[in-house]
């Protein structure tokens, strides 16, 4: 008995001493506070006993807990019913299990846990004592409820009444609010082939409705089990799920990124360096050579620019989404794969093994949610604030890109499945790699015609980066010096892992890593991301507006009325958020001339490699967004008048007849050919008899 009392009075002094500020704050807002944290790591710092006691926590959690409500008796002048109420939360625990690793030795240890959120339940209240009256004689009978099954009194207490059936009241028995969540492992620390392997989660009280799909956390608790039930038979294997103690969140987004202040002051130096652009461009990918163009856009999306909601209720993005058109081998999936790093939540997936439901979100039924329906997250819900990048775009399904559209312009995605109508958020910017249609881009062909993605797609696009791979002995001695160099950099630190350097390869290795190291480390353009992100909004000055202004109206005026229309709303968007992204990057409050010159640059290049038609010299927008430039569309519109003005009676006329018209008219013989061709395809005109055409 001497022993318990002495663990007891060991919390006191530990309590008395660590917790006396949290205590005082319980007892002024309980019930609103009702939760009492106990940090492990100062419980094991607080000497020998403390010790002893971080280890009855972890290995006999009940009795700890059971321990800890003693001491607080003693010690608050909390009444017994409160005590009764208080929450007692452990974490800070630096032990991590794999959930691949907890095992039977684990049931009824205090673990913790770390992954991602896959789904989780609506929050309903559970009963945790019933109250039950007996309808004959009145006698009430109060029994305790565990997780899994509802007990009942098998009879009246009562031995004069004895009846079988008692009523419960759910008046006078008490609830707690509880929620279940299913916790997956983080895919950074699977081995090939593995499968994720997920947990579930009860949470109670406090800690119900804090944690969404997509968070990475740690989770700590108790780990429980239940004997599974399968139609009334019980089974000798038991099902097991944690009972949440507490939650941890290493890395939220931008909001919870953690910056000190020593961190505040480097950031701020940085900013004010002549060369930060250079240096924040240098910083993205340095493996990859050269792409700087392609580099320098990224870093903007990484900043991003304001998102803003207008008093009508209206919101416009300010996510950038960024697509790159390249020739294989030419590090596109690279790139996106140290962008999805740099992001504070960046999400990776590649487009052959992408459904729209796992991009969006889904309704499943399972036993998870007992039967009914529950919301799983796809991967653009949960980079929501972060960056979704998605490789070999050109090859999804066709229905599975459509999913893409509300994601990328309204920054939603909408489920209406199985009873469930919810709109989800997803403001994420897009990254999206693709190839061209053939494999390789070919000089000859316009290059709308080889990107195969729907046109309202690459409309939503602010900027389309065409990357070729054309030999050039310069640059290609340069790209082989550096690839060289990247690898013997990662030979050399292989084998300083296995044992010491000698003094000349730690010379090599000083020398070589300059090529492939970062001017500033990913951890610390990380931090500085998200202090810009979090801190600065910036304003477009006069000066910035009319630059843009006059750019966009240049290229609108290209136009006249047989002229393609160059340019649309969409572009001059995608120029004002540029802008805000580049007055981010160094950390100002308003978009300068110089911002809006940078993005004037990086804008005028994509177009000249998307939109330009060679055929008229000018710059034509409907090449990129609907993949037909204007000249053909009036190529088609003026085949059907000539078939129509030269059909006889019946409407039929000969196809060399039509291609001599056109020819006269100045369009090319071959092409009018191709397009007669077409509209037979497509179902527009048929052929009665061969060389004859007439229209549908």
């Amino acid at each position: 008995m001497e022993g318990v009392t002495d663990v007891v009075g060991e919390w006191v002094t530990f309590l008395s001493r660590y917790c006396r500020r949290q205590l005082a704050e319980i007892e002024r807002e309980f019930p609103f506070r009702r939760s009492l944290y106990i940090d492990y790591q100062v419980l094991q710092a607080s000497g020998k006993s403390g010790l002893r006691l971080a280890d009855e926590v972890i290995d006999r959690p009940g009795k700890a807990i059971g321990d800890i409500r003693d001491a607080l008796r003693q010690l608050t002048a909390i009444g017994e019913d409160r005590v009764g109420a208080i929450n007692v939360r452990v974490h800070a625990i630096d032990r991590i299990t794999a959930i691949r690793d907890i095992r039977s030795f684990h049931i009824g240890r205090f673990v913790s846990v770390s992954g991602i959120i896959r789904k989780t339940t609506e929050v309903r209240p559970r009963i945790i004592e019933a109250v039950f009256a007996c309808p004959g004689c009145g006698t009430t009978v109060t029994l305790r409820q565990g997780y899994g099954q509802f007990e009942e009194p098998e009879n009246c207490p009562n031995p004069e009444c004895n009846r079988r059936k008692l009523k419960l009241l759910p008046v006078k028995s008490r609830f707690v609010d509880s929620q279940k969540i299913r916790i997956q492992e983080s895919p950074e620390g699977l081995r090939g082939g593995e499968r994720p392997q997920t947990l579930d989660v009860e949470a109670t009280d406090d800690l119900t409705g804090m944690i969404a799909p997509g968070d990475r956390v740690v989770l700590n608790g108790i780990l429980r089990s239940k004997q599974r039930v399968t139609y009334g038979t019980k089974s000798t294997l038991f099902d097991i799920y944690l009972d949440l103690s507490s939650a941890e969140s290493p890395e939220r987004e931008f909001e919870e990124v953690n910056i000190s202040e020593e961190d505040e002051a480097a950031i701020l130096a940085l900013s004010r360096d002549p060369d930060l652009y250079e240096r924040i461009t240098g910083s993205i990918a340095p493996s990859i050579y050269g792409n700087l163009e392609v580099k320098e856009a990224i870093a903007m999306q990484l900043f991003g620019g304001v998102a803003k909601d207008l008093p009508d209720g209206s919101r416009l993005r300010g996510d950038i989404h960024m697509l790159l058109v390249g020739d294989p081998g030419i590090a596109k999936s690279q790139m996106l794969r140290y962008v999805v790093q740099l992001s504070p939540r960046g999400v990776y997936t590649s487009g052959k093994s992408s459904t729209s439901a796992g991009l969006t979100a889904t309704a499943v039924k399972d036993d998870f949610g007992d039967g009914s329906w529950t919301l799983e997250a796809g991967a653009l819900v949960i980079a929501d604030m972060g960056i979704a990048a998605v490789d070999e775009m050109d090859k999804m399904a066709k229905d599975d890109r459509s999913a893409l559209h509300e994601a990328m312009e309204q920054q939603t995605v909408s489920v209406a499945k199985a009873g469930i109508t919810a709109t989800l958020r997803s403001r994420c910017a897009l990254l999206g790699a693709a190839n061209p249609k053939l494999g390789r881009f070919d000089a000859f062909v316009p290059i709308a015609e080889q990107i195969n993605m729907p046109p309202s797609l690459l409309s939503r696009f602010d900027l389309i980066f065409v990357m070729t791979d054309t030999p050039n002995q310069g640059r290609d001695t340069a790209i082989a010096e550096h690839i060289i160099k990247a690898h013997r950099v990662g030979e050399l630190i292989m084998r300083s892992s296995a044992g010491p350097l000698s003094d000349e390869h730690t010379r090599l290795l000083a020398a070589e890593s300059v090529a492939v190291e970062p001017p500033i480390a990913p951890d610390m353009l990380r931090k500085y991301v998200a202090y810009a992100k979090r801190n600065v909004t910036p304003l477009i000055t006069d000066d910035a507006r009319e630059m843009l202004i006059a750019y966009y109206l240049r290229l609108r005026t290209l136009a006249d009325e047989n002229k393609p229309v160059p340019v649309t709303a969409r572009q001059l968007e995608a120029l004002i958020r540029l802008g805000e992204a580049s007055a981010r990057i160094r950390l100002s409050e308003t978009v300068e001339r110089t911002d809006a010159e940078r993005v004037i640059r990086i804008v005028d290049t994509c177009l000249r490699q998307v939109a330009y038609d060679a055929a008229t010299g000018t710059l034509d927008i409907d090449k990129w967004t609907t993949g037909i430039t204007k000249k053909k569309r009036d190529g088609i519109r003026m085949i059907r008048e000539t078939i129509r003005e030269l059909g006889g009676e019946d409407g039929t006329v000969r196809i060399a007849e039509v291609v001599e018209r056109m020819a006269a008219e100045g369009f090319d013989r071959e092409e009018v050919s191709e397009q007669i061709e077409k509209m037979m395809r497509f179902g527009e005109a048929m052929q009665p008899r061969r060389g004859i055409v007439r229209l549908i």
